[in-house]
């Protein structure tokens, strides 16, 4: 049981390693958008400065605009489905995998 809990531990400190080292690097990046980013304000992953300088999404050599979310890192996008909701009202999304790519479609102010 013990070496359970010491890789949970080590688990922990490998995960607050890589989230202090994403706010150093976030701290230090002025011109990539966010590796993974989200348009739900109830997102964990929302940022509402990177949308301030409207982020453009090439996913698999192709500009979408209706991309909700998504992870350069893992190579996701999620894209909503027309004008289908859920039950919460939520518009339906899919999720996408291939290669993306985020930039900012404006120059920095």
């Amino acid at each position: 049981m013990a070496a359970k809990s010491d890789k949970t531990k080590s688990d922990k400190t490998k995960s607050d390693k890589t989230k202090s080292a994403n706010t150093k690097s976030d701290n230090t990046r002025s011109d990539r958008p966010p590796d993974r980013l989200s348009n739900d304000p109830r997102s964990p992953y929302y940022e509402a400065d990177a949308f301030k300088r409207d982020v453009g999404i090439r996913f698999k050599g192709v500009e979408k605009t209706n991309v909700s979310e998504y992870c350069v890192s893992e190579g996701w996008v999620r894209v909503e489905v027309g004008k289908t909701k859920d039950r919460y009202g939520n518009p339906l999304t899919i999720k996408l995998t291939g290669p993306v790519e985020a930039y900012f479609k404006d120059e920095k102010k």
